[in-house]
């Protein structure tokens, strides 16, 4: 793999490595979504293990919940760590996340993640009924009750704009008192983020252990590193990179026909930039034209809004989708992958239902 630096035009944006030498990705792969029946293949997790791969993310939308499923692995696994990617967190309190996953860790031996995000108006205001509000805000709450009850150094108590703890609205009963977790959490529970615009990437550097981006290029990564940045200076304490993970989301399709594996990615990316919100109100589509595709996003999201699906996959450019993803033969994948390798402190989790793709990626990193 090549060492930082070396990844293009865009290189003189990659942060430097940390000591001496660079920082070699880690594996992890996601579960995704489930469909309209909850299944787990258990083995194909049990082989990730033994390939070393070092974490698997489960997914939530508006159906399974993200825990269960890692709950569920994790009594068939005993190494891979067990990451939420992610928990929405207008559906649950800080509290109720904090007992989740403090159970979860404990009764896995210490390898839980907590990965949080705010999901989008659609889903938080449709489906779990609740104002979507200032996510940015909300997020920072959220994770300073966490770190609270995480640490255990005193009895709960938060008054802030998103979370009054103890509750002393008007309907509050004057009984609720500050309370203490029972469970011992590890302190240093990780933490990470879902973010894309650059404030949340900020607030995820600042405030979290790890960033998970979605349709992240390597080769732009020049449209984040000054937030990464920001957040670190705003952090203080001299966080950098060794302390702060980032972990993509990552489609791996193997083939010898590069165009037909790309073909397999460009529905996904079409339905998030042209669906995923509504015009001038999509994160994904922003994104895109960060990276300096603003024609092919308008013209994805006019044709996926006017209900021309076909015709908004058909517009997503080849380019966009080497960027964020990995296509084609063997060879082809392995020398794409040194781009990613020039990331710091890189997770890079494998989208894949392939047991062969799986182990190959498995082969050409670990």
């Amino acid at each position: 793999m090549q060492p930082y630096g070396e990844v293009g035009p865009d290189s003189s944006a990659v942060p430097p490595a940390t000591g001496d030498k660079a920082i070699h990705m880690k594996l992890g792969f996601t579960i995704g979504y489930s469909g309209a029946q909850v299944s787990l293949d258990v083995p194909f997790c049990q082989e990730a293990e033994r390939l070393g791969y070092h974490v698997v993310w489960s997914a939530e939308a508006y159906g399974s919940d993200a825990v269960a499923p890692l709950a569920w692995i994790g009594a068939h696994t005993s190494r891979i760590r067990l990451a939420t990617g992610i928990m929405q967190i207008h559906a649950r309190s800080p509290a109720n996340t904090a007992m989740t996953a403090m159970t979860l860790d404990q009764l896995s031996g210490g390898r839980f993640i907590l990965g949080l995000g705010v999901s989008g108006p659609q889903v938080v205001e449709g489906w779990h009924g609740v104002a979507y509000g200032k996510p940015l805000a909300r997020m920072r709450e959220y994770v300073s009750i966490l770190r609270a009850i995480f640490a255990r150094e005193a009895p709960l108590q938060h008054q802030g704009v998103y979370y009054q703890i103890p509750y002393r609205g008007p309907t509050a009963t004057g009984l609720g008192k500050p309370l203490k977790s029972i469970v011992h959490a590890r302190a240093d529970l990780p933490i990470y983020i879902a973010a894309i615009g650059p404030k949340n990437v900020e607030l995820a550097a600042e405030i979290a252990d790890g960033w998970l981006p979605v349709f992240f290029s390597p080769q732009r990564y020049s449209v984040f590193a000054e937030h990464v940045r920001g957040g670190f200076a705003r952090a203080g304490g001299g966080k950098d990179h060794a302390r702060f993970s980032i972990a993509p989301y990552v489609h791996v399709v193997m083939g010898d026909d590069v165009q037909s594996c790309r073909d397999t990615v460009k529905p996904e990316l079409a339905l998030y930039v042209g669906g995923m919100g509504a015009k001038g109100r999509n994160f994904y589509n922003d994104l895109v034209r960060r990276y300096g595709y603003e024609e092919a996003a308008e013209t994805i999201q006019d044709h996926y809004l006017a209900g021309r699906k076909l015709e908004a996959v058909a517009a997503v450019p080849d380019e966009l989708v080497d960027e964020v993803a990995l296509c084609g033969p063997r060879e082809r994948i392995a020398d794409r992958l040194a781009a990613w390798d020039a990331i710091p402190n890189l997770i890079l989790n494998v989208r894949t239902t392939s047991l062969g793709t799986l182990r190959t990626v498995a082969e050409l990193v670990l």
